[in-house]
């Protein structure tokens, strides 16, 4: 959520980078704004009051003292009519604070100056590619064949016993999914990020805090019974940790990982690309998180970029990086780069990694600040990113590693999950 400090003294540079998602916010922040005021000006008339209700309270106690009580309760008459005003006051000031955030939940967060005005995918800037597109033999199977003439996984069964969406990974289709999780863990873990098994359910004060609510309420799975949400991504969990929590500076960075299974509804997603491990509504994925101090965040983000790479690289997975136009931004980023790597038998891109500089838009819905050299509370900045998510992966691992008598394992690979081929 956009600060109102920083609306304050930044109004106009703010507009002109929202303008890059093509949202126009000009009325709502001048609301704001127009609203901020009323409630500072209302704050101080309180302090006033309250400041001369203090005084009376001195002076009555002081005439009692004195034995002069008529006096005394003359004086209590007024700050009987001072309790009523202040009472006024403090729900007048309630109402504007509630009508400013009501208002600055709708507002995404202003995009980094080098995120470009694109309105969606087509216009994402490229900045990085690496390795060879591979050349399939003739016969060459997507994955969702592949993993049927190999018993890796299974579709139909998955939407017997649960629907679309949910497969069943068995035999080394299973020893692979695992071998991926302890790989993508190990990398992490030698990165200096703290692991955490944390929970599956959040509840709405934590979806709050990461903007996933009220942005994104129906594609996630919601249990109305104890109103707790299944998790999108372990982002919301892990960067949760530190809500409501003043940090040391010199903690800062603070690294985290965690490995969950992911519940996405993903309403609408339809066609010939969401087909096998393309779209699911259940996946497995490890996430990195950060949380830096304001001033370094973007060398973090440079370096958790760099640890995806990585990831890809041990794989021997052709990728490409994309940074994300306004229009095809996540509401709660200020940039975001994307990763996708090329399955060959799909002849296709496909995302695997969003990695993301929030700066304090996270930090400010989470109340998460520490105190810096003056001693005075600052907000943090959060920063994300996949690495990897699991399905598509797998996916392209299957495909691009392909020969005419089975699956090569890359080498990087072959010790955590104990197989040199799927034949």
């Amino acid at each position: 959520m956009l600060t109102i400090q920083s609306l304050r003294d930044d109004k106009d540079r703010i507009i002109q980078a929202l303008s890059k998602r093509h949202v126009d916010v000009t009325s709502d922040i001048e609301q704001v704004l127009e609203w901020d005021a009323g409630r500072r000006l209302t704050q101080a008339t309180l302090d006033d009051l309250l400041a001369q209700s203090n005084a009376l309270s001195r002076e009555i106690g002081g005439l009692m003292r004195e034995g002069k009580k008529e006096a005394a309760e003359a004086i209590k008459g007024k700050t009987a009519e001072m309790r009523e005003q202040t009472s006024e006051l403090k729900n007048r000031m309630h109402d504007l604070e509630a009508s400013i955030q009501d208002v600055l939940c709708t507002i995404p967060n202003a995009p980094h100056s080098d995120v470009v005005a694109g309105k969606s995918a087509e216009d994402n800037i490229e900045t990085a590619r690496w390795g060879e597109i591979p050349t399939l033999h003739a016969g060459a199977m997507p994955h969702w064949e592949l993993a049927d003439r190999f018993k890796l996984i299974d579709f139909e069964l998955g939407s017997k016993v649960t629907g679309a969406g949910f497969p069943f990974y068995r035999g080394k289709g299973a020893k692979l999914q695992r071998g991926l999780i302890r790989m993508f863990l190990d990398y992490a873990d030698k990165a200096g990020y703290e692991e955490f098994i944390p929970p599956l359910m959040i509840n709405s004060e934590s979806g709050f805090g990461t903007g996933q609510l009220p942005d994104k309420e129906g594609q996630m799975y919601h249990d109305s019974a104890d109103d707790l949400f299944l998790i999108p991504t372990a982002e919301v969990p892990l960067t949760n940790i530190y809500r409501d929590v003043m940090v040391k500076e010199q903690e800062l960075p603070i690294k985290l990982c965690g490995y969950t299974p992911c519940f996405r509804r993903e309403a609408g997603s339809y066609g010939k690309d969401v087909r096998g491990l393309n779209r699911l509504h259940q996946f497995d994925k490890v996430e990195i998180v950060q949380i830096d101090h304001p001033e370094r965040s973007y060398e973090t983000l440079d370096s958790m970029v760099d640890h995806v790479k990585g990831l890809l690289e041990a794989l021997e997975l052709p990728y490409r990086i994309l940074r994300l136009c306004g229009g095809d931004m996540g509401f709660t980023s200020a940039i975001t780069y994307d990763f996708e790597v090329y399955s060959a038998a799909q002849e296709l891109w496909l995302e695997v990694s969003s990695v993301s500089n929030f700066e304090t838009y996270q930090a400010n819905r989470l109340k998460c600040r520490f105190k810096g050299s003056d001693g005075k509370p600052q907000l943090v900045h959060t920063l994300n990113g996949s690495a990897l998510a699991l399905p598509r992966i797998v996916a392209a691992l299957l495909e691009n590693h392909q020969d005419e008598n089975g699956i090569r394992i890359p080498k990087a690979l072959q010790a955590f999950c104990g197989f040199e081929r799927i034949d």
